[in-house]
């Protein structure tokens, strides 16, 4: 398995090592004793699966304290363009964002940390989008963040108006949002 940082130093790419035949394919998609060499130290409690089709937008997602929630995604059927905002006051890259194609050709997937709003588009006809989560959904501390923020100038790739759901079209700017100390 290969697990690189981004420009987010946080948020790590990694990369399964694929076996496959004639058959099909096998993975390791989550190994504690290599990530935690590679500084992700994370208890999984929760796994989430959804189901988008084309042009559907979710997000920006996040959780706050004391459920702040970590998240290791990937794609098991189609492609999705994955983003990843840091909205930790404190840090260097605050209010920077990661964005990285994800799909069931790559077999990729992306760690993101508590500390950073999460979304993604889907860009092939459907997409199934899994994920494990180190809290619960708490929905007392859920917030997010308005997909396309001036602020944050995301170079989502869309050509046309997204799908958002009516909770997501009623977000917050990034400047009026809640964020991590």
């Amino acid at each position: 398995m290969e697990i690189t940082p981004t420009r987010l130093p946080e948020v790590k790419l990694i990369k399964p090592k694929v076996f496959g035949d004639e058959r099909g394919f096998f993975m390791e998609t989550w190994n504690e004793r290599i990530f935690q060499e590679a500084g992700i130290n994370a208890r999984f409690v929760q796994d989430n699966h959804s189901r988008s089709i084309k042009n559907t937008l979710r997000g920006l997602h996040y959780q706050l304290s004391p459920h702040a929630q970590g998240k290791l995604v990937r794609v098991t059927m189609g492609e999705v363009f994955d983003v990843a905002v840091d909205i930790r006051k404190s840090s260097p890259t605050f209010g920077h964002w990661v964005g990285v194609y994800l799909s069931s050709d790559n077999k990729h997937q992306l760690w993101i940390p508590p500390g950073f709003a999460h979304g993604f588009l889907a860009t092939s006809d459907v997409a199934e989008f899994q994920y494990k989560c180190t809290d619960f959904y708490a929905p007392d501390c859920e917030a997010s963040i308005h997909w396309d923020d001036v602020e944050l100038n995301i170079d989502w790739p869309v050509k046309s108006q997204p799908l958002v759901s009516d909770k997501d079209k009623q977000a917050l700017s990034f400047r009026d949002a809640e964020c991590f100390s």
